[in-house]
């Protein structure tokens, strides 16, 4: 796998007609017996959290994120049947691709999710399971912590919209091959390598946060405690080393692997082990908040409240984090707008868990931003929906170009605020009993 390239990447169903779109009944059924599993009187609750956040968002604000939704699909229509591997990031605005999805495979049919959820248009319901199909030989893959990245938006979301068997059963295998690059000895998940590699056999990155939904997913549906131990024992190893007292974060941190000693700080993305990488940032905002809620651990809310707390304040007038928070050119430095739009999910799913709507409002800051200044709607070219992102600075890889996961997590964020219900029957927005 490719080191330079590591990173990457959730209700009401009546929110007010002004939101709905006529496509919302349509679709509606399949997810019900998933949409049971997680819990009615979770969902029951999250649903009135939402419908009452749906109900202040600005009119204006709705008009913007619409816009640049019925953008998105209206993209995705023209590329998306072209499309025969899994899009890895632009070159001349052109997508370049991957055979066997690299570690982003899963945002693809993802992506194509939202699409579906926002048009109602069978086609991409299509496309998203015959895309998803080509990640099967993955779910075996012991050599990556990305397991969540590939399976979580892509065979987790295909079981939980359609109730077919096949892709739950897949996103278990996957659960497995994930925990077992588990160390109990420094009770961490390692990032990178084979298991029986000893280079990086101690290091842990801030991007693995979010692929540990993928294992409460397993606990959750085998009743296996074993999955949601390893991720929590794995969030609190991150939380006790990666913050400083500012709230910002490195990219890496180093532990012996035989001992499970703390080494120190370092990064592969970042400008260096003391800045603070803007997509990991967004990373540990999304990901402490996601297992916050699958735990109920209040040290991991306020993880993620520090996190976002920094990152906020870290961020320019324009609301486009730049790549780095503490790069030297910084705040005048290239922009990476997919830390922005997986900032803005954090941010949505966090004001809901803190019960803090200024989280919210800021999410909606980003993402208008977003939508404003950073979509390719000048170019005749592009292939992809969102601009301004970049890849890794450090290695001059992927500057300012599009990226898969940018616009994936743009849709998302905005059906979020537009159509919260039909987000939570894809992605499970539920909290655990009594958090």
């Amino acid at each position: 796998m490719d080191l330079s390239r590591r990173a990457v990447l959730t209700t009401a169903a009546g929110a007010a007609a002004l939101y709905a779109t006529p496509a919302t009944t349509a679709h509606a059924t399949p997810a019900t017996t998933a949409h049971a599993a997680s819990g009615p009187s979770a969902h029951a609750a999250a649903e009135r959290t939402a419908s009452a956040e749906s109900a202040r968002t600005p009119a204006d604000t709705v008009r913007t994120l619409r816009s640049a939704a019925d953008y998105a699909v209206g993209k995705l229509r023209t590329v998306a049947p072209g499309v025969t591997a899994f899009p890895t990031g632009t070159k001349a605005e052109k997508w370049v691709y991957s055979q066997n999805g690299d570690w982003v495979g899963g945002f693809w049919p993802g992506t194509l999710w939202m699409a579906w959820l926002h048009s109602g248009d069978d086609t991409f319901r299509t496309l998203a399971l015959d895309s998803a199909r080509g990640l099967a030989p993955r779910q075996y893959d012991t050599t990556t912590h990305d397991l969540g990245f590939l399976f979580s938006p892509s065979w987790v979301t295909a079981w939980r919209l359609t109730g077919d068997d096949t892709w739950r059963t897949g996103a278990l295998h996957a659960a497995d091959s994930l925990s077992r690059r588990y160390n109990p000895a420094g009770r961490f998940i390692r990032a990178w390598g084979a298991l029986d590699d000893p280079n990086n056999a101690g290091r842990v990155i801030m991007d693995t946060m979010m692929n540990l939904d993928l294992l409460a997913f397993a606990s959750e549906q085998t009743g296996d405690a074993r999955y949601l131990d390893i991720a929590a024992a794995h969030a609190g190893t991150v939380r006790r080393t990666f913050p400083r007292p500012d709230g910002s974060t490195p990219h890496v941190y180093d532990f012996d692997p035989v001992t499970g000693a703390p080494v120190g700080p370092g990064t592969v993305q970042g400008y260096s082990p003391t800045s603070c990488w803007s997509r990991g940032q967004a990373w540990g905002i999304y990901g402490f908040t996601t297992i916050h809620r699958r735990t109920g651990s209040p040290e991991f809310l306020a993880t993620a409240r520090a996190l976002a707390d920094y990152a906020l304040g870290a961020l320019t007038p324009d609301h486009v984090p730049v790549w780095d928070y503490r790069a030297p050119q910084q705040p005048y430095d290239v922009k990476d707008a997919s830390a922005g739009a997986i900032m803005a999910c954090g941010l949505l799913d966090l004001a809901a868990a803190a019960g803090h709507p200024p989280y919210r409002d800021a999410a909606l800051r980003i993402l208008t931003a977003l939508a404003d200044t950073c979509l390719t709607r000048h170019s005749t070219r592009a292939q992809a929906v969102v601009a301004r992102c970049t890849r890794n600075r450090p290695a001059e890889d992927g500057v300012e170009i599009s990226l898969p996961y940018a616009d994936y997590y743009l849709l998302e964020g905005i059906l979020r605020v537009l159509r919260p219900g039909d987000v939570d029957r894809a992605i499970d927005l539920s909290t655990r009993a009594g958090s």
